[in-house]
């Protein structure tokens, strides 16, 4: 049992992946047509999702990979489209990208390495000191490599680790980079 569970997680993440393309589109065909692209897939993800709510339909293959907190409620990758909008349309571009990464990312190392190497618990819920040391270290190289300034990778990434292991109620896929993403700002005009 422990064993599948491990590995529905990990294809969540790599199919969490996708989102990079996110990034890529952005880059070679502007603000514009990334938004009206994560405008439709939102659309589409909704469909899907009231489908699978409302209606009470299994998706053929896809059922498997929702969570028992997602049965009824809506599934991450929504929450997810709704914070890269939310991220493009108010951040500057390196800012954007690094807090769309840190949540893909960040998220993906904090889980996969909370999972299974994770033997020190935090007190306050059931992720691991491990899984989210390895989420800081990854958004602070995201934050880096996107802002090239140290104030600002430290700080977004700071906020990213906190959001992740201390926000449980509220879908991370939203909270990381719309928090992140504000302290990025904050830094990138307090320091430019």
């Amino acid at each position: 049992m422990i064993q599948r569970k491990l590995f529905k997680e990990y294809l969540r993440k790599v199919i969490h992946l996708i989102s990079v393309l996110i990034i890529v589109i952005y880059a070679f065909l502007g603000k514009q047509i990334v938004l009206i692209l994560l405008l439709v897939s939102l659309v589409f993800f909704l469909v899907l999702e009231y489908i699978r709510i409302e209606k009470s339909i299994k998706l053929p293959m896809l059922h498997v990979l929702y969570r028992n907190s997602e049965k009824n409620h809506l599934g991450g990758h929504v929450f997810l489209t709704i914070g890269a909008i939310i991220s493009i349309a108010m951040f500057s571009k390196q800012v954007a990208f690094a807090c769309i990464l840190m949540t893909t990312l960040g998220d993906l190392c904090a889980a996969l390495v909370g999972k299974t190497f994770g033997n020190t618990k935090l007190p306050y819920n059931d992720k691991s000191l491990e899984g989210s040391t390895s989420e800081f270290v990854v958004d602070l190289a995201i934050g880096f490599a996107f802002t090239g300034n140290w104030i600002i990778a430290v700080g977004m990434a700071f906020v990213a680790t906190v959001v992740e292991t201390t926000v449980v109620r509220i879908d991370d896929n939203l909270m990381i980079p719309m928090f992140s993403g504000i302290t990025g700002e904050i830094l990138l005009y307090l320091v430019f």
